[in-house]
C-alpha cells in the first residue's frame, strides 16, 4: 500500500481522444512534480540511477517516496470547467501545489485555449483525498 498519491483530475466533458487524454494527465503530472521539486528546493538532490531517477535523501516526504519506492497516479474525473478551477483553488487554499494545464487548442478546441485537467504535488493520501476523495475514478 502507498502512503502518498499523486492525483490528476480530468475534464470528462470534453471528450478528448485517447491519446490527448494521456498527453494532458503527462503534462500535469509532470509539471506538478516539478513545481514541488522547485518548491523543496531539492533539484541538486536528483540522481540518475541505471535508467531511472531518485532523489537522494533521508527524508520522506510523499514527494521522495514518488521517486523512490513508486506512488500511486490516480486519474479522476469533473464534468466541468468550473469543476476543475474550484478543485485548483481548493488545493491552492490548503497550501498544496498544483499544475493546471491549459491546453493551447491546435489539434482540439477549435483554436480555443482550454482548461483539460490538473494534478496535485504527490501528497500523502488522506491529504490528497481532502481535494479528490469524492471524485469518481476515470
Amino acid at each position: 500500500m502507498y502512503e502518498a498519491k499523486q492525483m490528476i483530475i480530468m475534464r470528462r466533458d470534453l471528450k478528448m481522444r485517447k491519446g490527448k487524454i494521456a498527453a494532458q494527465a503527462s503534462h500535469a503530472c509532470v509539471e506538478a512534480v516539478l513545481k514541488a521539486l522547485k518548491h523543496e528546493n531539492r533539484f541538486d538532490q536528483l540522481t540518475e540511477v541505471d535508467d531511472y531517477m531518485t532523489l537522494e535523501t533521508n527524508d520522506v516526504t510523499p514527494l521522495t517516496q514518488w521517486f523512490q519506492k513508486g506512488v500511486a497516479k490516480v486519474c479522476v474525473y469533473v464534468d466541468s470547467e468550473e469543476e476543475l478551477l474550484a478543485l485548483n483553488k481548493k488545493a491552492k487554499e490548503l497550501g498544496y501545489i498544483t499544475a493546471l494545464i491549459l491546453d493551447a487548442g491546435f489539434t482540439e478546441f477549435h483554436g480555443q485555449p482550454t482548461y483539460t485537467c490538473m494534478a496535485l504535488e504527490p501528497l500523502y493520501i488522506e491529504d490528497a483525498n481532502k481535494i479528490t476523495g469524492d471524485l469518481p475514478l476515470y
